[in-house]
């Protein structure tokens, strides 16, 4: 049985799909006017994860998230680069892509771009329109009458009037009330915009995942997953919006990953600790980022500093001396580790317990090793293939042993060239020259490790 965390009753719950044996899921992406930062990385690990799981445990899944190309912020970016807003997001999008390759994220089935979806998201304003959820006020902004949708306010549990108390709401004078929100906006001078029954203009941020969202999986799907920071007002505004406008529930299941703090205080560009995915990725290794983002439940916060991930750089190379120099059988029979790591996983995608197993796997992995026993090989493949459920062990286990850190010191042709060289001291009984080499290398956290077939290094 697999249970499910769902934020709008804040319970864990047996997930049941709409339609058994198939599962729809709608993420919120990303707003592509900059780089990916390690929020959006959480984010982008913790539903891989889930889809990757989803699929294993055999449901059909379909994964759909949506980029959001046409933005305020989009806008501004674009005219202080002095490019154009469509120049602007495809540079911005495929930066996105190389970051997610690099992370080893699998990419989703649908990825809908909110300005080629212009047409549905208007013919949702109107319906909403027709209905009576929406007007147009004075400004020619199109705004949902919030106060018309009984149940606003379901997803936090709270009404109305407390949801406005300390929330960043946009006072405007057409607006009848300062809970109603943007459906649509009219265009300014030189800005990208689109012909609509309201004038030249372009849609709010809300309105354009409601339309996308049940253009590609219906109006009433199973899992709509995202940041925590979108759980009020985005992921609330959208509820409001396509329900009133399908007369339909949205979703069954709200799931939202835990945020980012930066050694104990939240990440910001102000306060100097903003870090994109490229900057980390120049430091460590992408596994020891993903390591670090599974080592913690995905609704769970997580606290990035260097030491934390020198922590996950640790617990990854455990994980990777296992299988260093092991053969890997091409298929096992599944044991109590399987049934343990997928039981983990059944408990609301639980990773650090399901991390727990395999780090016992490897004590009897180890133990079989050290034995000399035939069940390593096939330890070893089981090992491989629970780790990949979480995007874990991809990587050449010597490869990793060797660039778990990044830029850090030595380059690898430099350290195998020193070790050419106290190979051919020692064989000159230069042992001096030999001892001097390897206090060389480990005071550039370098460790050798001498074995019949030859010497090996890994970073300290």
């Amino acid at each position: 049985m697999l249970k499910v965390f769902n934020t709008m009753t804040g319970k864990k719950e047996e997930f049941k799909p709409i339609e058994e044996g198939k599962v729809k899921m709608y993420v919120c992406g990303i707003t592509v006017y900059d780089y990916c930062h390690i929020g959006h990385a959480r984010a982008m690990i913790s539903f891989d994860v889930i889809t990757r799981f989803l699929r294993h445990i055999g449901y059909d899944l379909t994964f759909v998230r949506n980029i959001t190309d046409v933005d305020d912020k989009i806008i501004k970016r674009a005219e202080e680069n002095g490019e154009t807003t469509a120049q602007l997001t495809e540079r911005m999008i495929a930066a996105m892509h190389e970051d997610e390759v690099a992370l080893g994220n699998k990419f989703p089935d649908l990825e809908p771009k909110a300005t080629e979806f212009m047409q549905q998201i208007i013919d949702m304003i109107q319906v909403l329109v027709d209905k009576g959820f929406a007007y147009q006020g004075e400004s020619g902004d199109v705004y949902y009458r919030a106060s018309k949708f009984e149940e606003y306010g379901k997803l936090n549990n709270r009404k109305l009037e407390e949801m406005l108390a300390g929330a960043r709401i946009e006072v405007e004078a057409s607006k009848e009330h300062p809970a109603d929100f943007v459906l649509w906006k009219p265009a300014k001078a030189g800005e990208v915009s689109w012909e609509s029954p309201w004038g030249k203009g372009r849609p709010g941020w809300h309105i354009e995942c409601s339309a996308m969202s049940t253009h590609c999986l219906g109006n009433h799907f199973d899992i709509h997953g995202g940041g925590p920071d979108l759980k009020f007002p985005h992921h609330e505004n959208e509820i409001a919006q396509s329900e009133a406008a399908t007369g339909e529930q949205y979703v069954n299941y709200w799931m939202h990953c835990g945020a980012v703090r930066v050694n104990n205080e939240k990440m910001s560009k102000s306060l100097g600790n903003f870090f994109t995915i490229r900057e980390v990725l120049e430091k460590f290794n992408p596994e020891v980022v993903r390591y670090l983002m599974v080592s913690s439940q995905y609704r769970s916060s997580i606290d990035y500093s260097d030491a934390s991930l020198k922590e996950a750089k640790t617990a990854l190379e455990r994980l990777y001396t296992a299988l260093r120099g092991q053969v890997v059988a091409e298929s096992y029979v599944a044991t109590e580790y399987t049934s343990r790591f997928e039981d983990a996983m059944r408990d609301d995608f639980n990773t650090p317990v399901a991390l727990s197993v395999l780090f016992e796997l490897v004590r009897e992995l180890n133990k079989a090793r050290a034995e000399g026993s035939e069940q390593a090989a096939t330890l070893a493949a089981e090992l491989k293939a629970l780790a990949e459920l979480v995007g874990l062990l991809s990587q050449d286990p010597e490869y990793f042993m060797q660039n778990s850190t990044v830029n850090d010191g030595l380059s690898a042709q430099a350290i195998e060239d020193y070790i050419a060289e106290r190979a051919q001291a020692r064989k000159d009984k230069n042992f001096s020259r030999s001892d001097e080499i390897r206090d060389l290398l480990l005071e550039q956290g370098i460790t050798l490790l001498d074995t019949r077939e030859g010497t090996t290094w890994t970073r300290g």
